[in-house]
């Protein structure tokens, strides 16, 4: 076990920086122009976010992998594991609900404040909003806590002709060697046990502590919208891939399009002259909430005619290049399809691994379960690894989900990221 436990804590390092590179990469290519070289305390949160986003996922096969470190005939409290998942999971959930809660809307209301006023009237704006919420937050919480910070366990007694169980297991040196308890007369070999009668079962009631409720009320959360984002995603996100490619623009120039240039030039016309008047405006200093209100209406009608030119320069690419650009459009979109195709077979996989051992019950068969395993067996992390594929697909879904039905919080609408 020494050379897995060793590549098991290479492998969780090197993925926790590819995670961190992969996102710094993202960011890079999905900023907006107008934002390079500058705001880079919400652009570290958007790493930031990102990665503890993709490594919360990737957290459930490092567990699965992590317990291969022990034996099967010993209980999990008396092995040595590799890595201490349980204070990893605290400190992931624990960093997801900080920023989620204070770090994330400190930044969106900083960098989304009113550019006119000073930096530090803009901090201070942003530090009332998160006070307020960490308020709101803070006693919603406690009260929660104080109320129904509890868990409730159904237990059944154990029994044994051999030795009474103890009453603490920490007095016990359980292993592989010696995995039984030892008898009243010093055998070993004495290890039988039985449940006793369903009269014997009976509720354990223990007060959590604070950090294990949050990760559990974060859980509960997540999994409602998980439910709803990942369910709308995991059908969209392999046949929005495949109608894009069958959507796609072909070498055929119509009048259609001809018309479509011709609306373009009409709408780029407009906002021109809207944002000419909203230059003159601000010019005599009336820079009221009606000028703000117009100045986002304007940037947004911007950035729909962004959209439509960049389709337009996609159906038919200008300069030099254009032979080549058309080349890797038309490879973009059989790629595409590709990745629509192979998606929708995990898709049904997911599915019908749902459907067979959980919905049903007793499950009809463990499929997905038995096939990493199965890998498993061929090489020892093959299985996680493929798990772990699966997962991050399943947070790709949530995200296709997202997008298409749309996020529109409290005070903050989250747009898709779009390239470049």
């Amino acid at each position: 076990m020494g050379d897995f436990n060793l590549a098991l804590v290479i492998i969780a390092a090197v993925v926790c920086v590819v995670v961190f590179l992969f996102n710094i990469y993202l960011l890079i290519n999905y900023q907006h122009p107008d934002d390079l070289n500058q705001a880079y305390f919400p652009k570290l949160v958007v790493v930031l976010g990102l990665s503890v986003a993709e490594i919360s996922i990737l957290m459930l096969p490092a567990d699965v992998a992590n317990r291969q470190a022990c034996s099967n005939n010993i209980y999990n409290g008396a092995c040595n594991l590799t890595l201490p998942m349980k204070d990893l999971w605290l400190a992931v959930y624990i960093i997801d609900v900080v920023l989620v809660f204070f770090v994330i809307p400190f930044a969106m209301f900083y960098y989304e404040g009113d550019q006119d006023k000073s930096c530090g009237k803009r901090v201070f704006s942003a530090l009332m909003w998160v006070i307020v919420t960490a308020v709101v937050v803070g006693l919603t919480l406690g009260i929660l806590y104080g109320l129904v910070g509890k868990v409730d366990f159904t237990v059944r007694k154990l029994s044994s002709s051999t030795t009474n169980f103890p009453s603490s297991w920490s007095s016990l040196s359980l292993s592989k060697n010696h995995p039984c308890l030892t008898g009243t007369n010093g055998n070993t070999n004495l290890c039988d046990a039985y449940i006793a009668g369903e009269s014997s079962e009976a509720k354990w009631t223990m007060r959590t502590t604070f950090p294990e409720y949050v990760v559990a009320l974060a859980t509960i959360v997540g999994s409602v919208l998980f439910s709803i984002f990942g369910g709308v995603g995991i059908t969209c996100l392999p046949l929005g891939l495949i109608f894009s490619f069958l959507r796609r623009p072909k070498a055929i120039i119509t009048r259609a399009h001809y018309i479509k240039a011709t609306e373009l030039g009409k709408r780029a016309k407009e906002v021109k002259e809207a944002a000419a008047a909203l230059q003159r405006e601000e010019r005599s200093g009336s820079k009221g909430r009606k000028w703000r209100k117009n100045v986002k209406a304007v940037e947004k009608e911007l950035l729909f005619l962004e959209e439509d030119v960049k389709a337009l320069e996609e159906m038919y690419p200008q300069g030099e290049k254009a032979e080549a650009s058309w080349a890797l459009t038309v490879l973009g979109y059989l790629g595409r399809l590709i990745l629509g195709i192979f998606g929708f077979i995990v898709s049904v996989a997911w599915v019908a691994h749902i459907v067979l051992y959980m919905l049903i019950n007793p499950p009809v068969s463990p499929f997905l379960n038995e096939v990493f395993i199965k890998l498993d067996s061929v090489w020892g992390l093959l299985g996680t690894v493929a798990f772990a594929f699966f997962c991050f697909y399943l947070l790709l879904a949530v995200i296709a989900g997202a997008m298409v039905l749309g996020l529109r919080l409290v005070f903050i609408t989250i747009h898709p990221m779009k390239y470049g």
